[in-house]
């Protein structure tokens, strides 16, 4: 285990109804039982409206989730993909998970990165350039992304 014992974990709280600048209602796409999607706050240069999938219960890396929670990431990941190709109009999609500190882990709770990909877009060369986009820019990404997805966008 590698997050802090006091671990304020924001993908937690965003499901609690605790927001901030980084982390709005209006960035959910979809939600099921076990997992939940939404427009990631930090962009590479050109992959605009990039989106995580994040199992609901609090799993710090890939090692110990349990098979079903996994499943139902993965599951959610591939409509998150499909939905992003009839959105967004982009050419491709890529995704990402990382373990731990050595495997760029920044965030104590699993997600996986699904990326929007253009033709010559370099998305790996650019992984430095990321930048915070603020809510009004990410906004538009989630209601194109959600209408394709068509799922519940609230916690119950």
């Amino acid at each position: 285990m590698h997050e802090p014992a006091d671990y304020d974990c924001p993908f937690c709280r965003l499901q609690t109804g605790v927001h901030d600048e980084h982390n709005q209602p209006e960035d959910v796409v979809g939600v099921t039982d076990l997992a939940f999607a939404r427009i990631a706050p930090k962009w590479w240069p050109a992959n605009a409206g990039a989106a995580l999938v994040i199992p609901r219960a609090h799993h710090e890396n890939l090692y110990g989730i349990p098979a079903e929670v996994g499943h139902a990431v993965w599951d959610l990941t591939q409509q998150v993909a499909v939905a992003m190709r009839e959105a967004y109009g982009c050419e491709g999609t890529s995704t990402r998970q990382h373990n731990e500190p050595a495997g760029n882990q920044d965030v104590w709770h699993l997600h996986v990165h699904v990326f929007p990909r253009h033709h010559d877009d370099r998305l790996y060369e650019r992984h430095r350039s990321t930048r915070w986009v603020p809510p009004q820019e990410r906004e538009p990404y989630a209601e194109r992304l959600a209408a394709v997805l068509d799922l519940p966008r609230v916690f119950a």
